[in-house]
């Protein structure tokens, strides 16, 4: 007996091999989407003969940022700030109604990195302070893909995807890089954050010495704040931890982008860049003069992420390749609406939940995509899309599916017919949202189950509860078993072709080291990260010992976690 049309692992471009899913749907549609993939295919030669090159590549994607707080003027009125270019870009090109993310920074990330869910590849942790962990160098990036078709490639802001060194952005295929391996919680390990307690006990240097101290080992001594390489060169810090390096990141991080652009455009060379800006502080140092909120949120993103992709916009424009160059802005999750600093400005809008939930306020986020004269202008769509699949869409316009690797479940799809075609040629009606390493909700077109139920006791029965229709709940607060108990056997379906097909393409395991190697000036004390038996030398254990087993905290994959109620 044949194997069923969903098993067939080729999608007729590389024989990429997606999730199982997406065989159900190729089943149905293959051969129309063949056709369809012909004429895009076309049009993209006609392109590149007019321009010389294959198209220019951005992603612009920021933090935490709830739907509807970009791209919809009347949000933003009630939410108390402007963004005028990014909403330009919005009336030019496309505003996304359904691009999903992942939970977090880090996850959302390495999606984007790799074009494979974080719980693939072992990024479902949040990097925080010398988080020994990272991206491991078995994993292709976006950036080896289209370096190995001759793209120009850098990277330029919060990478956040690990502070080991085979995770760093110019180790992971980019020919350039100015990063940090951890998130705007930087902003609070400094001088100025200790002296006003918005971080307790990490700068010790400003108080007096504690006579009961006994452990000396147990504070954090020294980190990289933001350091910068190229492709086979040096890692070298940039400046110092400080407060005022701290608010610099954004400022040359913006700058080295424009001018990696007009190097590259000036060349004649295809490029692909990512600018993932810091955004703001957690700290309230900033005059509160921008945005009527003034909150941290809000005038982070009006006086600084707006501003810059205005300047984007402008600068293309100005070198004459707009029309040769697809811009995609983002955000990388939903709101911190769980334990945020004061004074942020984070808060829901049209879905329930946040940052760290599986709930649509945490995973559906503000998309757009400006491509002048190739994207049609005043798009409204309401196709899904993730985040895992503008990694196989930049592949696919940049000629480069060829160098995708075919040993793995790629979760990203290639999605230029939504792009080039317009709303109704997706080719996503699914969504799987991890809780960690734990499957949170399951979302089929407008249906979405939750895994991770409310009804844990109607789920050990069978007779689960935590069905929604997202058109009328949006909210995701009635969940629904008589009406669609009738669900339940096609999710259960879903989820197992699902879990069976990771048996055949096994989940990749956390990757854990020594955070900061490699960095040509480090300091003595974060050398000393890797050498601690020099100091811990009547130590009867190996003090190292501990990162081996990293990947057993801090998950429960039996717990419950918040589900932002």
């Amino acid at each position: 007996m044949p194997p069923p049309l969903w098993a067939d692992n080729t999608d007729g471009a590389g024989q990429l091999v997606h999730d199982a899913e997406f065989y159900v749907l190729k089943a149905q549609h293959g051969e129309r989407w063949a056709v369809e993939d012909a004429g895009l295919q076309a049009k993209l030669a006609e392109l590149k003969e007019k321009h010389g090159t294959p198209p220019n590549l951005i992603h612009i994607m920021w933090d935490d940022t709830a739907y509807g707080d970009m791209g919809i003027p009347a949000i933003q009125k009630i939410r108390g700030f402007d963004t005028p270019n990014i909403n330009q870009m919005a009336q030019e090109g496309i505003l996304f109604t359904r691009m999903y993310t992942e939970v977090g920074c880090t996850p959302s990330r390495a999606a984007a990195a790799t074009g494979r869910m974080a719980v693939r590849n072992g990024m479902y942790n949040i990097g925080m302070l010398l988080e020994s962990h990272g991206l491991d160098d078995e994993e292709v990036t976006i950036a080896e893909v289209l370096s190995e078709a001759g793209y120009a490639t850098a990277f330029h802001g919060k990478w956040h995807l690990g502070d080991i060194e085979e995770s760093y952005p110019h180790n992971q295929g980019f020919d350039e890089a100015f990063f940090t391996g951890y998130n705007q919680i930087l902003s609070l390990n400094s001088d100025v954050a200790e002296q006003g307690n918005a971080s307790l006990g990490l700068v010790e240097d400003l108080f007096p010495k504690d006579p009961f101290m006994l452990d000396d080992t147990f504070i954090t001594k020294d980190w990289v704040q933001i350091a910068e390489g190229t492709k086979g060169g040096e890692t070298l810090q940039w400046r110092d931890n400080s407060y005022e390096t701290y608010e610099a990141i954004d400022p040359e991080a913006q700058k080295r982008t424009l001018e990696f652009i007009t190097r590259n455009a000036e060349a004649g060379k295809p490029f692909y860049v990512a600018n993932w800006p810091m955004m703001s502080t957690f700290l309230p140092t900033r005059p509160k003069n921008c945005s009527v909120a003034r909150a941290m949120l809000q005038d982070g993103l009006q006086c600084n992420v707006d501003v810059f992709v205005g300047k984007l916009m402008d600068h293309l424009e100005e070198l004459g390749i707009a029309e040769n160059t697809l811009v995609i802005a983002m955000a990388d999750n939903g709101p911190m609406s769980h334990n945020p600093p004061p004074g942020t400005g984070f808060a829901e809008t049209i879905f329930r939940g946040g940052k760290g939930d599986f709930l649509e306020g945490g995973v559906r986020v503000p998309a757009f995509a400006w491509w002048p004269g190739m994207v049609d202008a005043g798009q409204v769509q309401g196709d899904m899309i993730h985040i895992t699949d503008l990694f196989t869409t930049f592949a696919s316009l940049g000629g480069a599916m060829d160098n995708i690797p075919t040993d793995r479940v790629i979760d990203g799809l290639d999605q230029t017919a939504l792009l080039l075609n317009g709303e109704t040629h997706g080719r996503r009606d699914y969504q799987f949202t991890y809780a960690g390493p734990r499957l949170g909700a399951v979302i089929k077109g407008n249906y979405k189950r939750h895994m991770i139920s409310p009804d844990p006791v109607g789920e050990a029965s069978g007779i689960p509860a935590a069905f929604y229709f997202l058109p009328t709940d949006p909210r995701e607060v009635l969940p629904m078993m008589t009406p669609m108990i009738h669900m339940k056997r096609p999710f259960n379906r879903m989820v197992l072709r699902h879990e069976l097909w990771k048996k055949k393409y096994p989940d990749s395991q956390e990757k854990h080291g020594i955070p900061w190697t490699g960095v040509a000036n480090a300091s003595d004390a974060v050398k000393a990260h890797a050498q601690p038996q020099m100091v811990l030398k009547d130590l009867p254990f190996d003090p190292l010992e501990y990162i081996e087993h990293l990947d057993q905290i801090p998950f429960d994959r039996n717990m419950d976690p918040s589900l932002g109620q």
